[in-house]
């Protein structure tokens, strides 16, 4: 497979966002899931931090997962394939000092963007029960000018995540996100739990800015039932599916264990799983082949 370099991957993101209809990115934690994304068709893959933390500690995203761990996942992910990576980068680790590293790391890791939010450190995953505290309104604006100040490639693309809904309401939330976008922000994401108005409220957010919006499906259960168009006049530009990688292999996986352990055995099972043949073709294995034989 002939690889495009980050800057495409990023200008491509770019374009997309712009696009009539929202970019779907699917939820992975490795280059597994990111190469089976691809293949699937989806122009755009999104690394969830929760499903790293889980993969990579076996912990609950709760703020262990650090820049060089992620960064160093993140880089061998991108460069599985040629879709755009978008990576959760937490809270940016740090203060603004911190964040101008933090755009540097994901850079040089060939990351076609990021999200970074305004939660207080150590933070926890806005799908946990309850509402999350965030920093000071100044503080936020000023990491976001830090991120967007701090980048070489002006096509990296920098989301800015506010974690303020819940406990600050929806008002606070627009008003950070419209900040953010002064403050160079590519696009905004404002976390919201499902609620009957949750169509208004990403309307209200999307009136508010003149940048692209992000929102988690997972989170925002109301949406999952939308079409590409449907989300785009919904006012979502990119829809990210943390939950999907690691929902479904948790899932598969209890259930092969459960008949691994009830059964005494695989037998029956194999339509539940890929054969070698779709396993090694996923990885592209043939073209690694093809390449060996080339100059054997």
């Amino acid at each position: 497979m002939s690889m495009i370099s980050a800057s495409q991957k990023r200008r491509s993101l770019r374009q997309q966002l712009l696009g009539s209809q929202a970019v779907r990115a699917p939820g992975i934690y490795d280059g597994y899931g990111a190469r089976l994304v691809e293949q699937a068709g989806f122009t755009a893959v999104y690394m969830t931090g929760n499903g790293v933390s889980a993969t990579l500690l076996g912990r609950p995203d709760v703020g262990l997962v650090d820049l060089t761990l992620m960064t160093d996942h993140a880089r061998r992910v991108a460069a599985s394939v040629n879709i755009p990576l978008i990576c959760d980068a937490d809270t940016g680790y740090g203060n603004v000092v911190n964040v101008r590293r933090t755009i540097m790391e994901f850079e040089a890791a060939g990351v076609a963007a990021i999200h970074m939010e305004d939660q207080v450190s150590p933070k926890r995953c806005a799908q946990m029960p309850g509402d999350r505290t965030v920093i000071d309104f100044d503080e936020a604006v000023a990491k976001i000018a830090a991120a967007s100040a701090a980048r070489s490639d002006p096509d990296f693309v920098l989301i800015a995540r506010t974690d303020s809904a819940g406990a600050l309401g929806l008002q606070e939330a627009i008003r950070r996100t419209q900040a953010f976008a002064q403050a160079g922000a590519d696009a905004v994401f404002v976390e919201l739990k499902s609620n009957p108005d949750i169509l208004k409220d990403i309307l209200a957010i999307k009136a508010g800015v003149s940048v692209p919006v992000v929102v988690n499906v997972d989170s925002a259960k109301d949406l999952r039932n939308l079409q590409s168009s449907e989300l785009k006049q919904a006012g979502v530009d990119l829809a990210i599916y943390p939950a999907m990688a690691r929902g479904v292999f948790g899932h598969a996986m209890s259930a092969a264990l459960s008949h691994l352990r009830q059964a005494g055995n695989m037998a029956g099972y194999e339509t539940n799983m890929f054969t070698s043949a779709q396993y090694n073709e996923a990885l592209g294995l043939s073209e690694v082949e093809a390449w060996e034989k080339r100059f054997d």
